[in-house]
């Protein structure tokens, strides 16, 4: 399968490179451009791509809006944004992910990181497991923002005490993998439980996933009762 790719960055030089990147690889292909955030959402509605490599800083729509009005439509709900930026500000990172982000990149990556990153997002995965990630969600996730609030405290009690457990580890960066070993459990159990509690959850991915842990409640930021900081 061809995971479909639309880029959204206003320099023009910048998409062509990543273009030629893309299209070099036998599993992806670059369907749209977007020299703005409000194209990119128009581009999204009618290409319906894979993945939208979304640029923070754009005119006339910037790339967190265009985030949130993509993420928005149900319709769209197999678009999955991977946002890149020169991490000036964290703050509009982490209202990208709150919007329905499944990640991002810093626009100082090896080509073969930008690569791996479409290829994890493209099937529902997140790119939140560095340290910084963690440190990110941490500093800005686990507060509410009244403009744009993910806490759903009732859905949450609908999760098994399992199913909060994998969540729990998965929102401090454990992969599906070290979550299994450290439950003795299967990977492809590991996977059930994530798929799950996104459903209950309504999230539209594991990295949604990670933003209503912290934010309603389920997850506290560096607290060892709830689970630790990292993988081992």
């Amino acid at each position: 399968m061809t995971i479909r790719v639309l880029l959204a960055d206003d320099q023009a030089l910048l998409r062509a490179t990543f273009r030629i990147l893309i299209d070099s690889e036998d599993d992806m292909t670059v369907i749209a451009e977007a020299a703005d955030g409000r194209e990119a959402v128009e581009a999204t509605e009618e290409q319906r791509p894979d993945v939208v490599v979304m640029d923070i800083r754009m005119p006339h729509l910037d790339g967190v809006a265009a985030t949130a009005a993509i993420c928005s439509r149900p319709e769209l709900a197999d678009t999955h944004i991977l946002v890149l930026t020169t991490f000036e500000n964290d703050e509009n990172v982490a209202k990208a992910l709150r919007a329905g982000a499944s990640g991002f990149l810093g626009k100082g990556v090896s080509p073969e990181t930008l690569l791996s990153g479409i290829r994890t997002v493209a099937v529902g995965e997140a790119l939140l497991s560095q340290a910084a990630t963690r440190a990110l969600i941490t500093r800005f996730l686990a507060t509410p923002d009244t403009d744009d609030l993910l806490a759903l405290p009732e859905a949450v009690k609908a999760l098994t005490d399992r199913e909060r457990e994998v969540v729990t580890l998965a929102a401090h960066g454990w992969s599906n993998a070290q979550i299994a070993e450290r439950l003795v459990l299967s990977p492809l159990t590991v996977r059930s439980h994530i798929q799950r509690a996104m459903t209950k959850l309504d999230a539209r991915d594991r990295a949604q996933l990670v933003v209503i842990a912290y934010q309603s409640g389920l997850v506290q930021p560096q607290s060892p009762a709830q689970g630790p900081a990292g993988p081992p």
